[in-house]
């Protein structure tokens, strides 16, 4: 079985890595600036930071349930490159969001897209195996004949 899940794993472990490297620039950026917790204002360096890390935080649980379904339901390798572009998509994101708030928007729609496709993907397969398994249709069947 760990032989059908160590690209989405790894693709995880990646996802947790990316998101502790943003939680340690907000710890830098607090510091630079000289703001506490639980302050979350200041110059608007500091909240560019502050929001890049929170909106890369709220988008992950939904990455990763896509990610696990697109894998599982799916396609292994075709989830974790999807995950792959997502994680680069968000990194593009945290890094142009930090600069200035203009420079977010084309990585920002770029890793929506690629959520958008998880998300699609994971739906159908789910619809997929749901038909074949318990209604006895195989789409891909019907498709391809």
């Amino acid at each position: 079985m760990l032989d059908q899940i160590h690209w989405l794993a790894a693709v995880t472990v990646l996802g947790v890595l990316e998101q502790a490297y943003f939680f340690l620039q907000v710890i830098y950026a607090r510091r630079l600036f000289g703001i506490s917790p639980p302050k979350i204002s200041g110059p608007p360096e500091f909240e560019r930071i502050f929001r890049a890390q929170v909106n890369s935080s709220e988008y992950f649980p939904i990455f990763l349930v896509l990610l696990w379904q697109a894998g599982l339901f799916f396609h292994q390798g075709l989830a974790a490159a999807l995950g792959l572009l997502y994680l680069c998509g968000r990194y593009c994101y945290f890094m142009g969001y930090k600069t200035s708030s203009s420079a977010r928007l084309t990585p920002m729609y770029f890793s929506a897209g690629v959520l958008w496709i998880l998300t699609a993907v994971s739906a159908l397969s789910i619809l997929h195996f749901f038909l074949s398994h318990y209604v006895g249709l195989n789409i891909l069947q019907l498709l391809t004949a």
